[in-house]
């Protein structure tokens, strides 16, 4: 390379660089958008909105949400890897954008090539739920019902790829029974249904199962944890309820169009981790049972690193169940 050239070259880098570092101090210039790629009323989209208000704040410019849900989050998720990488439109997801590499064999996007994670938010515990009128009233007596009507059991899941129906698969799998599935965009159009008795079991997290439990508007017949949860203690686990080594917790993190300058990442996980210490966000997450990660997680470089993990774990648990979205 010639003298010229690389001088050529060092300048570029270096307005490349300046103009990030510009990005940056003027970040944020317009409200942001956080995508949430399921329906309103969910449990990502309950922490979601928690969050977005906290981080608009400490940004100096409004956080709105937007839903776009369908095909298992992906829509939603696709629209953000096509955003301008600016940091005025950032994910707000969940697990499901671990296992949509796998789900999914035509995804138009790489989530660990064309996103820019930034920081985990929260594990989540699911809760397996039923109907109100379910002529029972523990898991042990959901079991024999379900081993008597196999598909005849109407199981509802927000989406394939959503947490839900990652939990749906699993229970299906350890009781080697294929119940009747009802997919919907989201988890928020489900409750209703439940609630009315056209549907017999959901298997969600907490953040949006909890409170419809706790109001007696559905039952919740275990937790799929390894201990009681302090805000649920006459919920049993899967473990004491007759279903040992079922145990399911979601995790969630907040991403940004790949391209995004590092300044730009950086500021937006500092309004992160700002939310997550709020203290009425952690009064929320911990009465519904999801306390904030630890903030040595909530970073760009530990996010990635488990992302690439997640991927790597659930890819043959997905596989052996043989289930494809397209």
């Amino acid at each position: 390379m010639t003298t010229t050239r690389r001088l050529l070259v060092a300048a570029l880098l270096g307005a490349a660089a300046f103009a990030g570092q510009a990005a940056a101090q003027a970040f944020p210039t317009q409200q942001i958008t956080m995508v949430i790629p399921f329906a309103p009323g969910g449990p990502t989209d309950v922490v979601g909105r928690l969050l977005a208000e906290v981080m608009g704040r400490d940004l100096g410019q409004p956080v709105v949400v937007q839903n776009v849900g369908g095909a298992g989050g992906t829509i939603g998720v696709h629209r953000v890897v096509q955003a301008r990488p600016d940091g005025h439109t950032i994910l707000y997801t969940n697990i499901g954008i671990a296992t949509q590499p796998t789900l999914y064999r035509r995804l138009p996007y790489n989530p660990l090539t064309d996103l820019e994670p930034f920081g985990l938010v929260t594990p989540t515990p699911m809760i397996i739920s039923v109907r109100p009128n379910f002529p029972g009233t523990t898991l042990a007596d959901f079991l024999a019902y379900a081993r008597e009507r196999r598909d005849g059991v109407n199981l509802a899941n927000a989406g394939l790829g959503s947490a839900s129906q990652l939990c749906g698969t699993l229970l299906q799998a350890q009781l080697g029974i294929n119940f009747t599935t009802v997919s919907f965009t989201g988890s928020g159009p489900i409750f209703p249904q439940l609630i009315a008795g056209n549907l017999d079991v959901y298997c969600d997290q907490t953040t949006s199962s909890l409170p419809f439990v706790r109001e007696g508007r559905i039952r919740g017949l275990a937790m799929a944890t390894r201990e009681r949860l302090p805000q649920a203690p006459d919920i049993p686990t899967t473990a004491e309820a007759g279903l040992p080594g079922f145990e399911v917790s979601i995790w969630h993190g907040m991403y940004a169009p790949r391209g995004t300058p590092r300044p730009v990442i950086e500021r937006l996980n500092r309004a992160l981790r700002v939310a997550i210490q709020d203290p009425t966000v952690v009064a929320r997450l911990n009465d519904l049972a999801s306390p904030p990660e630890p903030l040595e997680r909530v970073t760009p470089e530990a996010h990635r690193a488990f992302l690439e993990a997640e991927i790597n774990r659930w890819r043959p648990v997905l596989q052996a169940a043989g289930q494809y979205a397209d």
